[in-house]
């Protein structure tokens, strides 16, 4: 099925999804439709990280990162963080699109989470933009972070390993999921 629509940004210009695809119902996306490499987008609408009952992050300002297949990963300005919640952790990673990751533990109302977000301090020339932004994996329990996108909790991509924030504008199969790997 091709598509000319355009949800939050992200045009689609008629590329064609597979068969197994979710089709996207009005106001939604197909993580089929994103690009590879990823697209880079601003994203207008209000974006919050809470930990437990502390807010640890507040934003208009967020960047969506979309990848064929992953849904959208979220980036935050650092300005935008509570300073306080935020401490370097161990470890590093390579994004071959975005380069070298930096890793973070967020601390707030007793709650400490290791290695729950990671940055990129100084991103590969595509992804400069990124440069003093964070992600963060989203969470479901009570002791990890909720994501929420205008109000809507996220739910984190299915694999442990990725980042994308599903949310109800999204549409998969993501990958991450049973059977998956060979995406």
């Amino acid at each position: 099925m091709t598509s000319n629509t355009t949800t939050h940004g992200w045009t689609h210009t008629g590329q064609r999804r597979p068969p197994f695809a979710v089709e996207p119902g009005p106001g939604q996306e197909s993580v089929w439709d994103y690009p590879r490499p990823p697209a880079l987008l601003p994203d207008a609408r209000r974006v919050q990280v809470w930990l437990g009952s502390v807010c640890v992050v507040d934003t208009v300002r967020a960047l969506r990162v979309l990848e064929t297949a992953h849904p959208p990963t979220f980036y935050l300005p650092l300005a935008d963080v509570n300073a306080q919640a935020l401490r370097p952790a161990a470890g590093s990673s390579w994004c071959e699109w975005k380069g070298q990751a930096q890793y973070w533990t967020v601390q707030a109302g007793g709650v400490s989470l290791q290695r729950i977000g990671w940055s990129y301090p100084q991103p590969l020339p595509a992804f400069q933009a990124l440069r003093d932004h964070v992600a963060f994996y989203a969470g479901t329990t009570p002791d990890t972070l909720r994501c929420t996108v205008d109000g809507q909790t996220a739910q984190p991509q299915p694999g442990g390993f990725y980042g994308g924030w599903v949310t109800p504008d999204v549409v998969g199969p993501f990958k991450g999921e049973a059977g998956t790997m060979g995406w």
